[in-house]
């Protein structure tokens, strides 16, 4: 039954990660520990392992998704390496704290950054984008399918910066680390949207390879548990860069900001009340 439940939590965390550029983590960390610890139904199941199975699922998923947007030409590989390149140390430093975590420490902290990220969503189209930035960073040029041309950028120190504290929170939580990077590459860095989704993926899927290897090398990794996640979440992400193609992902993401706000709650309970 467990394996059953993974196979539908893995497809659906692969579809929205794909879809709007969060890597999946998000969904999969909340829902595992649920069915796994308040559910009883895998009661060999940890944080530890939960974030385990979640970076390795998210190399599969970022795979995918890369792979779709490459067919699109919306993958900037040049600012994919230099946002991983940030990533490597925050990501290995945040595996090693994350192994000393316990189960309401992990759940308390992690309700706080889910309420963050659903703010951040929630503010994200609210915001006037900050053009600073582009004018005294590196500059690049996109033109979409229509012919409009985007001019964005970033300073490279700054990027580097950023992906750190994104790649930190990346190897302690488990999650993809889009759900923040892509805010970011939108108001400040001015991506065109579906560029800073496919080059998000880009960065999830190094980043996550990186992240996989710290938790392999930590003992965090159940394997018998990614036999059902990782064909769930490929197809998944397949379905979400698929669709990202295809439609406004605004209801989407009004959703997951409402589910995130509500899972945050839930889990700073937890962690107070345990």
């Amino acid at each position: 039954m467990e394996f059953i439940l993974l196979v539908v939590i893995a497809l659906f965390a692969g579809l929205i990660g794909s879809l709007v550029g969060l890597g999946g983590g998000v969904v999969l960390v909340p829902a595992t520990l649920y069915i796994g610890l308040n559910l009883g139904m895998i009661p060999d199941i940890t944080p530890q392992k939960v974030v385990g199975l979640s970076v390795v699922m998210m190399i599969f998923t970022g795979l995918a998704s890369t792979l779709s947007y490459m067919k699109s030409k919306t993958v900037d590989y040049k600012s994919g390496f230099i946002f991983f390149i940030g990533s490597i140390p925050g990501t290995i430093l945040g595996a090693w704290v994350n192994k000393g975590l316990d189960l309401p420490s992990f759940n308390l902290y992690f309700g706080i950054l889910l309420i963050i990220l659903s703010i951040i969503l929630l503010v994200r189209d609210k915001l006037k984008p900050v053009k600073w930035f582009v004018k005294n960073g590196m500059q690049q040029e996109f033109t979409d399918s229509e012919g409009q041309t985007f001019v964005y950028g970033y300073p490279i120190w700054f990027a580097i910066t950023l992906t750190f504290g994104i790649g930190f929170a990346s190897g302690l939580f488990g999650i993809g680390g889009g759900s923040m990077i892509v805010p970011a590459m939108i108001i400040l860095f001015l991506f065109p949207p579906h560029v800073a989704v496919a080059t998000s993926m880009f960065m999830v899927f190094l980043t996550s390879i990186v992240n996989s290897a710290s938790h392999i090398a930590l003992g965090h990794v159940p394997w018998l548990y990614t036999i059902p996640v990782i064909p769930g979440a490929y197809i998944g992400a397949k379905l979400g860069a698929a669709l990202n193609k295809k439609i406004k992902s605004d209801t989407l993401v009004l959703a997951l900001r409402i589910i995130l706000l509500l899972l945050g709650i839930r889990s700073i309970i937890e962690g107070i009340l345990a």
